[in-house]
């Protein structure tokens, strides 16, 4: 039997006025997703504990069956490997967003009104990584941009290894036991990095992160692309925001040899291909949003149809509800979530079997469009295939898989051994 393991990304929420005391997931129309429910066993689970609000990274590490308190060693590596940089032990990767810094250390966006283009990203990435030489310690660096306002660094010394733990500069996140974690209230300053540890490695680190911000600033704050964005009333892209440090490689188990299967992962995001290229996983990145729901959830389902008869298992994240649900937007989350159950579900269940298919559907974390960032909300789940269900009829929502057979999972890194074991049944 086939396993289709499908991370809708953001898609948990919790009850808005907006949608009259409903959550987007609830006054989406599914009727694909609710098959699925009604063929199938749900329930409610937190992806990484209760009271932790995940970033994507660790939910994802726990959704594929790692404990991420185990295994984490940081979003920033797993941003590299994904984005195709070359990473070693000692090396300090950076998760980066270009942001819009006004007087003094106060931000004024953190992700430069999400209006960077792919060519001014790419223009403003080339100039530092042509004309910025870091100083304070003998460091080379590669600064590579992935989609809209991300990017990425890797700092790698010329001497001693660097050490990732040091603090973030993005002041929207924390890293609590040497997890990522959002904050509900932030204070919109850009932050100094701090050693975490009492390391000359640690030190270094953070030394070489803040000069790196600062002489990128310097070079961006009058450089051509951000005059014309000022010009054309946009926001600069001015300066770097920083988070999620590494310095380790993860020593993930081999996905494949532990369960004696094979499985291939499609990601939208560089951050989900790091982590399934990284557990052995033949590790695909989507093409990025055309703004045609219809259209790019086509090139989803083919993609997942090429590769259908070469894998046993698929892992398949699709990034959609995330950021209107960043954005507080509820109406437009709910379009979406119904666009994934229109045209990727849709299409897709005409093509396969339950009876030899074994399909899970779920979400990394929730993002409330009332609070605007992550929270530690239990997220729906449902698991369906031959045999699961009772056929009755059953909405695919919050409200409801709270009343599912599945019950609620303490940490998402179970659900994959359940998987595998309903898959051999």
């Amino acid at each position: 039997m086939k396993l289709i393991y499908v991370a809708i990304d953001g898609m948990g929420d919790i009850p808005t006025k907006g949608l009259g005391n409903k959550t987007p997931l609830e006054a989406a129309e599914t009727p694909n997703m609710n098959a699925l429910a009604q063929n199938g066993k749900t329930g409610l689970m937190y992806t990484v504990g209760k009271g932790i609000a995940p970033e994507s990274d660790v939910a994802v590490i726990s959704l594929l069956g790692y404990d991420p308190f185990k295994y984490s060693t940081g979003r920033g590596v797993i941003e590299a490997v994904g984005a195709g940089l070359d990473m070693k032990d000692g090396n300090l990767a950076l998760r980066c967003n270009f942001a819009t810094l006004g007087e003094g250390r106060n931000l004024l966006d953190r992700r430069a009104g999400r209006s960077l283009t792919t060519s001014e990203a790419t223009e403003l990435a080339d100039v530092i990584n042509r004309q910025i030489k870091l100083e304070l310690y003998p460091a080379t660096f590669e600064f590579k941009v992935t989609l809209g306002h991300r990017a990425v660094v890797v700092i790698r010394s010329k001497d001693k290894p660097l050490s990732g733990k040091i603090s973030n500069s993005d002041p929207a996140y924390a890293i609590i036991d040497g997890l990522g974690v959002a904050q509900k209230e932030v204070d919109m300053v850009l932050k100094t990095v701090e050693p975490l540890e009492d390391t000359e490695a640690a030190k270094n680190a953070a030394a070489l992160a803040n000069e790196f911000i600062a002489k990128t600033h310097d070079l961006w704050e009058n450089y051509p692309v951000n005059i014309k964005r000022a010009a054309e009333g946009k926001l600069k892209a001015n300066v770097l925001l920083t988070r999620d440090a590494s310095s380790l490689l993860p020593k993930f188990f081999n996905i494949n040899q532990h369960y004696g299967v094979n499985f291939a992962a499609l990601a939208d995001m560089h951050t989900e291909r790091g982590i399934a290229k990284l557990a052995g996983m033949d590790a695909t990145l989507l093409p990025p949003p055309s703004g045609d729901l219809q259209h790019d959830y086509d090139v989803r389902v083919k993609a997942l149809l090429d590769v259908l008869p070469k894998h046993d298992c698929f892992y398949i994240h699709l990034k959609g509800p995330d950021e209107p649900g960043h954005d507080g937007n509820c109406e437009l989350k709910t379009q979406i979530i119904t666009a994934v159950d229109k045209y990727f579900f849709g299409p897709l269940l005409k093509q396969i079997s339950l009876k030899d298919t074994l399909i899970c559907v779920t979400t990394d974390h929730a993002t409330p469009c009332d609070l605007k960032v992550h929270s530690d909300t239990p997220v729906p789940l449902l698991i369906s295939g031959n045999s699961l269900g009772s056929g009755e009829g059953v909405k695919f929502c919050e409200r409801e898989c709270a009343k599912g057979d599945l019950g609620l999972l303490e940490h998402a890194y179970s659900l994959m051994p359940k998987l595998m074991e309903l898959r051999k049944k």
